[in-house]
């Protein structure tokens, strides 16, 4: 049986390499080839620009209500196919079905249609000058880049094309080279919803591909997720011709959990803060610092509910709720963090090993695994290992807690349970993190800036802030009267 082979997506079409250079795209699940796809070779690449060029020139001429219009189109087809959709994105990422199917398109349709109403609302200023006057227009950049992640692929193209689009930019799309066929759905549906080709190519690959975008004189952004080192990387390219970039990195989030706070809610945000996804979210709360009051009935209940309520096996099948891990060379690389954690003094509480679910005997998986007895100095505790290991803490005192979770170069995300609500909020205040939760956990929805402090990115997604930053200000001066020239 032929594999099937995906090319790239430029103006409106498949368009085939002349390289000829394709890569695989294997299930998480099975450890089995699914497709191909061609890599985005020199030619694609000049195509590519060409194309978002001739894009740009259409749609940033078009009206905002009428960009407004296309883009609720689609979000009608994303959400109208989003049965089709999540079983996509199950089997390029391995996460399970029941979280696809009400997260990943939904949230994603979100952005998009939040953006679309705010396309009309942007608005300029005037102010006179003496007998003159200025004003300010906002224009749209020109041609932007994305470059996505793997754990959420067709969310991360809507959470930037959103934005992009809305403002009247074109948008040059690279998914991650290991699940890369969310964001050719997105293509199509824009096509589909009526968006002139070249609005939105996708083009297909690895490293290369991303320092092409991100060195190109042409593209005027870079919007990137993903880890830390490669962000520093796509941002000293953008930085050799002053590219604006946006970066959503890393995190090594603590969630603080006081004695007053409802135990059973705190286990539940600490599981999802780490179990969801398989542990593969940048914002994932893996130090979860509880009060000694506390600590034992927390560690009770957390150490129940973990080995009885995770289903692990088949992504496919709705019953499960933890699924493969993104590649074996992934897996390995969790698995060598719990080697460590052991090594250098922590406890298992639960978990620690790779799994092999009858469903699902050659994917990539790892038991929900937490570890009791860390101290802040360990790399378990320090390092973001991106999968399902949480690591808990003991603390007693509030300050304390507070310097030992900005202890870290990172600052995504943070999180504080208590009822004193007087308390939540002074703590939160102090937190060095840009998206924060208050008895609540994970929740990201398309009105609130998602965006991280220090190492863990700079500028924001979603909010209106953001498509502001997909924009340029224009200052027009208008003279009333006439020129006082010494000429």
């Amino acid at each position: 049986m032929t594999a099937v082979v995906y090319q790239n997506f430029i103006h409106g079409a498949f368009v085939a390499n002349q390289s000829k250079e394709t890569f695989p795209v294997v299930n998480p699940a099975t450890d089995e080839v699914m497709y191909h796809v061609e890599v985005a070779d020199e030619y694609i690449q000049k195509q590519a620009i060409g194309s978002a060029q001739q894009g740009f020139s259409k749609w940033s001429a078009m009206t905002p209500v009428e960009r407004s219009r296309i883009l609720n189109k689609a979000v009608y087809l994303l959400r109208e196919r989003n049965d089709e959709l999540a079983k996509v994105e199950v089997l390029d990422t391995g996460k399970p079905i029941q979280e696809a199917d009400c997260v990943d398109i939904q949230t994603g349709a979100d952005v998009i249609e939040y953006f679309a109403g705010l396309a009309p609302t942007q608005m300029g200023a005037q102010q006179p000058v003496g007998e003159d006057f200025f004003y300010t227009r906002q224009e749209p950049l020109g041609i932007c880049a994305g470059i996505g992640a793997w754990n959420y692929p067709l969310q991360i193209a809507c959470w930037k094309s959103g934005p992009a689009l809305a403002a009247g930019n074109s948008l040059i799309f690279k998914p991650s080279e290991e699940t890369p066929l969310g964001a050719i759905k997105l293509a199509e549906i824009f096509i589909e919803a009526g968006m002139p080709a070249g609005v939105f190519n996708v083009v297909q690959g690895a490293a290369k591909v991303g320092e092409w975008l991100s060195t190109h004189p042409d593209i005027e952004k870079v919007s990137f997720t993903g880890e830390v080192g490669t962000g520093k990387k796509v941002m000293q390219s953008a930085a050799s011709n002053l590219k604006d970039v946006t970066m959503e990195l890393g995190g090594k989030s603590p969630l603080i959990v006081f004695d007053d706070a409802d135990i059973s809610e705190a286990v539940s945000a600490a599981m999802l803060g780490n179990f969801y996804t398989q542990g593969e979210i940048c914002t994932n709360c893996t130090r979860v610092y509880v009060h000694k009051n506390i600590y034992q009935e927390f560690l009770t209940e957390l150490k129940t509910r973990t080995e009885q309520n995770i289903v692990a096996g088949d992504p496919l099948d709705p019953n499960v709720n933890l699924g493969a891990l993104i590649s074996k060379k992934h897996q390995q690389l969790v698995l060598d963090y719990i080697e460590q954690g052991k090594q250098e003094g922590a406890t298992l509480l639960t978990g620690g090993h790779a799994l092999k679910p009858e469903s699902a005997p050659n994917g990539y998986f790892v038991a929900p695994t937490v570890f009791i007895d860390c101290s802040d100095e360990m790399t378990i505790v320090k390092e973001e290992i991106f999968g399902p290991v949480m690591s808990v803490l003991v603390f007693e005192d509030e300050d304390e807690v507070i310097a030992r979770a900005n202890d870290t170069e990172l600052g995504l995300g943070a999180g504080v349970f208590s009822l004193n609500i007087q308390r939540a909020h002074r703590v939160i205040h102090q937190l060095k993190a840009g998206i924060c939760w208050i008895n609540s956990y994970g929740n990201s929805p398309a009105e609130m800036p998602v965006g991280g402090y220090q190492q863990s990115g700079i500028g924001r997604e979603n909010g209106v802030e953001t498509l502001n930053n997909y924009t340029q200000t224009k200052s027009v001066y208008v003279g009333m009267s006439k020129i006082d020239s010494p000429f």
